[in-house]
């Protein structure tokens, strides 16, 4: 245990130094939600107390014995026309006590035009990005999960191609008797292999230090969950102030954004658990609220995102949506054992 605790306090201090977010990084569609419950809950959880094997896409430690054979298959509608697909299994090893998973996350952007440098148009491509990822994860005594992911990601753009390798390391712990899971992850640690361009230099992963904790009421059909990331970078804020001036909007002269730049952190969200075959999601996305908001405009649902689940005799069907601005997405999933369904 204490050395899987250095691992994780020395890559996050690598890469805390040597690693960027949001528009400075490439391969940010690393940072998409691979399925329902996951965008249900507002982008980031990594403790969700769940038995969907969709969920250990981005927390390798929350695989468990039972997900063994069971498939997840999501398709995402997302906003302007982009289809994301993702697809994730596990497997029981019995040999070593632990569980398996692999795993695909894939983004299609349509139809491109191509033009040339006086803007002839000379074709069209189709941009896409994926990510493949292999997962273990095993127990460590009574209450404590570790977990690894070592992902393969590829990226191309009409004739701009990359690739990496990354790490994921988690931990999770676990309390069965209080209703009670906490885990840690650090994303996305690795290296660009090949660059866009044989000119430019290595860009940087969309690097990431989450914390979570989930709390099921005991006497309740509530369960609730707050997520903290990019735990790295106290300021996790995109701010334009020349963008900004041109609109009118000098609030960010006149506020503190002590509070604000604590809450951009943090994902809340909640479950309702009407029964065994049922549940509904709800999740708030801070820093997606702020992103999302206009200045001088209507808002409405920025920062939520909804989501059902039911459970059938032979699989589980999942279903998500969230706000940006006038536009929603639709994100399904179906839940099954590809191996014996009557399980």
């Amino acid at each position: 245990m204490r050395v899987l605790i250095l691992i994780l306090i020395i890559g996050n201090y690598l890469n805390a130094s040597s690693q960027s977010l949001g528009g400075n990084a490439v391969f940010n569609f690393l940072q998409q939600s691979n399925t329902p419950q996951l965008s249900a809950l507002g982008g980031y959880n990594i403790s969700t107390i769940t038995n969907d094997v969709g969920m250990t896409f981005n927390n390798p430690a929350l695989l468990r014995k039972e997900m063994h054979h069971q498939l997840s298959a999501s398709f995402n509608n997302f906003l302007a026309g982009i289809k994301n697909y993702s697809l994730s299994t596990a497997f029981y090893l019995p040999k070593h006590s632990a569980t398996a998973a692999l795993g695909i996350n894939y983004f299609n952007y349509g139809p491109i035009t191509q033009t040339d440098a006086s803007g002839n148009v000379i074709g069209s491509f189709i941009p896409n990005d994926y990510v493949v990822q292999f997962s273990f994860s095993k127990q460590h005594k009574e209450h404590w999960w570790l977990g690894s992911t070592f992902k393969f990601i590829n990226s191309s753009y009409g004739n701009y191609k990359s690739n990496a390798i990354a790490l994921d390391l988690a931990l999770n712990y676990v309390d069965s008797t209080k209703f009670f899971q906490a885990a840690f992850v650090v994303k996305n640690m690795g290296s660009q292999l090949k660059k866009y361009s044989s000119q430019s230099n290595k860009e940087e992963l969309p690097f990431d230090v989450q914390i979570g904790i989930t709390k099921r009421l005991p006497k309740a059909p509530l369960q609730f969950s707050l997520t903290a990331h990019h735990l790295h970078t106290a300021d996790i804020f995109y701010n334009d102030t020349l963008y900004n001036q041109q609109e009118g909007d000098d609030s960010y002269k006149q506020k503190n954004y002590a509070a604000e730049k604590i809450l951009s952190h943090l994902v809340l969200s909640a479950e309702i658990l009407f029964s065994k075959q049922f549940q509904f999601t709800m999740g708030y996305n801070f820093l997606r609220r702020h992103d999302l908001n206009v200045y001088n405009s209507s808002n409405g649902l920025n920062g939520i995102n909804v989501g059902l689940s039911i459970k059938m005799k032979q699989f589980q069907f999942n279903y998500a949506t969230g706000f940006y601005q006038r536009n929603m997405y639709n994100q399904i999933a179906l839940n099954f054992n590809w191996i014996n369904q009557k399980k």
